[in-house]
């Protein structure tokens, strides 16, 4: 490691000192002398292997430019709606000071013709970026050109930021790119279609209510040259490696003002997974917008489809990957739309996992290892009707569907003092989901916008679950009969129709005050349908349901609302106080016994906003939260949860309440490369449902009561970024604090748990040099409960260089080293992965060729550490061996 680090410096030194530049400074006014923001300076040199250079001033009208000494620059200084100015500059090893004050002319358009365009354009909320100023043509995918351009980074899993925001949308011709997830995007659109990128803030897909709603959607624009419009463009890359691996990837793209296909696959064997959870929770409206519903974020997060696609880290995975999206304009206001996305895949894992029980009467340890054979099947599709007829109305209809079909078959040795005993089990998954939403606005005059949006979802799981094993498990809880082996079956159905409606007028009081009323109706019709047996070996069944296990229940919540919301403006500050009014009634049955409740409650909420400028924001928003339980809380019969665990749920709930809070401060400056984020989160819960649980070595029987003791979450994080030349310094932090309680055997316990994470890094953008990344990430986590603390730490480093050279060939590869301690333990332990490629292809080719390798030093497992209210766990997670690859890839 250290003979890497050593390399990687010696190669920052060696590329960071050959050009000397020296600083032009200056402010750009009009006649007036008021000064001009975003004004844009292009240098254009005379040599042709120097860099174009360019600048744009901020909002005092100052510029600052870092040009090549002893060169001669042809300078353009521009600002829409003012005649453009040029000056010839030759520079030689000393600071210029250079200022310019532009004329306004109104008939620019009519009488001035430009022969440039700036690299970048910069709006209110839209910066666009001319990307050919900033690639070298060595560039394969979209994720090479955005790292180029400034104020924008990727990182390693193709989220995308630009001065340090998140793209949460991604549109191709200002049409969303499948389900608008960046990676899709970012990993596949060839470099060379790319003409220009837009960013856009505050985006709304209704253009009429942009200053309405509230939107902290930035989304990114790519528009696509000329000659990939109306003409079939992309690539395909195939790869064979040793040990039968193997990997097909075609990305085929048709774009014209009628008609958009886009169509990815992908076949491999080498562990790369095409739609991961992170994907899925985007489909489902992005993780910001879920967390806005902290209810619906956790059903997702928790559901039987997101537990197949939670785990990366695999021995062995067979991927088959397909993704087709196609557009039709039927006339001039009206599109259909629709994607498929198909992903099937076969995965092995394996985990060795040391957990250590933190009951004050008799702690003990377990060691267990898990094996899995795991086959994943899913269908996602959508059709979409859009109809615009002019910019005050707009109608769009979604049709939805996903189908899943996923099957396990696994093995699990457990040693506890209790008993050591091992587990064969199996479980298969079927889930249908269908949904059907419209909404409508319509400007209904100067003062008044109206919108409604409804829909109704359909969904129905069918998950069974098998556990075998040659000893008796969960004694006590399960009514077992004597065999030679214990073979258990768990049957579920689980129905569920939601039908949602509202309605919501926007009143315009004046350019400064707002008011806003909504109405709306959320129904939810639940059946769940459970039982558990043992299968004897004389073909005999052994039901549960005399020892209260099985479950035919019916739920029913209905929610109305009304909410009145006032957003005024006081000078750079902007207000949103509200409040809503909803009654619940909700019933739940079960064997022909049932209850029915109703409850109101008013739940405010407040946001503000304050705007220095452009580029710095303070923001906050409070919100009383309100949650009802899920089918599964309720029902009032036993079921099994896994091979140790039974549950039982309690129909006599209701609803949980908590605080969320919230205040972010952003500033960013391209005249200074530098962008701040700072924000913190805190939770309080006042009244929820809490796990009760009875344990008996690492067999537990968990049931919910409510419980109105406060417990809370904290957060605070921040993310600074400077760049200098060609330089990028950036420094992230989180701190999290998180109390609750605990309620085991008849205890209660306060436990709280403390994490600071933090990452400094360092990365370089030169055009004619090798660029390379160096990260150090130091993690600090501290867990108490039962009076005792266990404390653990993790250092990460992580280093890549990527190598252009000889015209025609790239050289990547990267590094990481992880040390990690849990120091109440005295567990050290320390592991490594590295991979490298080197990629050939000749300017006017179509052709390339690749040969990689992937986990060079060969790595069995990472590790990682978890904890619950009464255990804290060790886990080894076993990754993909070694892989030698050889690729080709054609463009077309």
């Amino acid at each position: 490691m250290k003979y890497i680090i050593t390399s990687v410096l010696l190669i920052f030194v060696a590329v960071v000192s050959p050009a000397q530049n020296i600083e032009v400074t200056g402010v750009i006014t009009d006649s007036l002398q008021n000064p001009l923001e975003y004004a844009n300076i292009l240098a254009v040199p005379k040599a042709e292997n120097a860099d174009i250079r360019f600048s744009i001033t901020d909002k005092a009208g100052k510029y600052l430019m870092q040009l090549e000494a002893n060169q001669s620059y042809q300078i353009t200084v521009s600002y829409l709606g003012f005649t453009p100015k040029t000056w010839s500059l030759i520079t030689q090893e000393i600071a210029i000071s250079k200022s310019f004050a532009l004329q306004e002319n109104l008939n620019q358009l009519n009488e001035v013709e430009l022969h440039y365009t700036p690299p970048i354009t910069v709006k209110k909320d839209t910066i666009v970026y001319l990307t050919d100023r900033f690639v070298t043509g060595e560039e394969r995918k979209l994720r090479d050109v955005l790292k180029k351009l400034p104020g924008v980074e990727v990182d390693r899993d193709g989220n995308v930021t630009s001065n340090g925001k998140r793209v949460t949308k991604v549109l191709v011709e200002d049409k969303t790119f499948f389900t608008g997830n960046s990676k899709l995007a970012v990993n596949n659109i060839p470099a060379d279609a790319i003409d220009k990128v837009e960013m856009l803030d505050n985006y709304n897909e209704v253009a009429m209510l942009k200053g309405l709603q509230d939107s902290e959607t930035l989304a990114m624009n790519i528009k696509l040259k000329a000659d990939k419009k109306k003409f079939v463009f992309g690539d395909v890359e195939a790869g064979l490696g040793i040990k039968e691996r193997y990997v097909v990837h075609p990305n085929v793209f048709y774009y014209s003002p009628e008609t958009t296909v886009n169509f990815i696959g992908d076949l491999n064997n080498t562990g790369l997974k095409s739609f991961t959870l992170r994907d899925y929770l985007e489909f489902e409206g992005g993780t910001s917008k879920l967390l806005e519903d902290a209810g619906s974020y956790f059903d997702l997060f928790n559901s039987d489809f997101a537990r197949y696609l939670i785990n990366e880290d695999f021995k062995a995975n067979t991927n088959q990957f397909v993704a087709a999206n196609i557009r039709q304009s039927i006339s001039s206001n009206s599109d259909i739309s629709a994607y498929v996305i198909s992903n099937n895949a076969k995965t092995e894992t394996q985990s060795e996992t040391n957990t250590a029980y933190l009951d004050n009467d008799t702690p003990f340890t377990e060691d267990r290892t898990s094996n899995n054979t795991v086959n994943t099947f899913f269908t996602i599709g959508k059709l979409t009707y859009d109809y615009d007829p002019s910019f005050n109305e707009d109608l769009s209809f979604n049709s939805f569907v996903k189908i899943t079909n996923n099957d396990s078959q696994g093995f699990i040795s457990t040693i506890n003092p209790a008993q050591n005993n091992q587990i064969a089990t199996q479980s298969d998954i079927k889930n249908i989901n269908l949904k059907q939403q419209v909404s409508y606005s319509k400007k209904l005059n100067d003062n008044h916008t109206g919108t409604l949006e409804a829909s109704y979802t359909y969904q129905n799981d069918k998950p069974i679950t098998n556990w075998v094993t040659n000893q008796q498990i969960l004694q006590g809880l399960i009514p077992l009969q004597t065999d030679d082996f214990y073979n258990i079956l768990q049957t579920k159905k689980i129905k569920t129709h939601v039908a949602n409606a509202i309605v919501k007028d926007y009143w315009v009081l004046n350019s400064f005050n707002h008011l806003y009323t909504s109405m709306g109706i959320n129904a939810a019709f639940d059946n769940l349908y459970s039982n558990d047996a043992q299968l004897l070996s004389n073909g005999s069944i052994n039901d549960f349901s005399n020892a209260g296990f099985g479950n035919d229940f019916q739920y029913q919540l209905i929610n109305t609302f009304i909410g009145l919301e006032y957003k005024f403006q006081i000078g750079i500050a902007t207000f949103k106080p509200a409040i809503y009014y909803h009654n619940y009634l909700w019933s739940t049955r079960q064997n022909n016994l049932g209850e029915t409740k109703n409850k109101a409650l008013l739940l405010p909420q407040f946001s503000t906003k304050i705007e220095f400028n452009n580029s710095e924001k303070i923001s906050f928003k409070y919100r009383l939260n309100a949650r009802f339980p899920s089918v599964d809380q309720l029902a009032s019969n036993f079921m099994l949860s896994s091979f140790n665990s039974v549950y039982r749920g309690n129909p006599n709930l209701e609803n949980q309440l908590y605080h969320s809070a919230s205040l972010n401060y952003y500033k960013s400056s391209f005249f200074k490369g530098f962008y701040l984020n700072l924000g913190t989160n805190v939770n309080k819960k006042i009244e929820q449902i809490k796990t009760v649980t009875q344990l008996n070595g690492i067999e537990q029987f968990n049931s919910e009561i409510m419980f109105n003791q406060p417990e809370h979450t904290w957060t605070v994080n921040g993310a600074i970024n400077k760049k200098i030349k060609k330089i990028s310094y950036k420094f992230k932090s989180r701190f999290t604090y998180n109390d609750f309680y605990q309620l085991v055997n008849n205890q209660t316990n306060l436990n709280s748990s403390k994490g600071v994470s933090s990452t400094i890094s360092v990365e370089s953008f030169f055009r004619n040099w090798p660029n390379f990344e160096i990260a150090y990430t130091k993690d600090f986590s501290n867990y108490k409960a039962f009076g005792s603390k266990t404390k653990f730490e993790n250092d990460e480093i992580f280093t890549s260089l990527e190598y252009d050279f000889l015209t025609n060939f790239i050289f990547k590869a990267d590094y990481t080293f992880n040390s990690y301690k849990n120091k109440t333990a005295g567990i050290n332990n320390q592991f490594y992965n590295a991979n490298a490629s080197l990629f050939y292809q000749t300017e006017n080719s179509p052709w390339g060729f690749e040969m990689g390798i992937s986990n060079i030093f060969n790595t069995e497992f990472k590790q990682q550490n978890s904890f619950s209210s009464f255990y804290i766990s060790d886990s080894k997670t076993f990754i993909m061996p070694r892989i030698f690859m050889f690729k080709i890839a054609y463009k077309l």
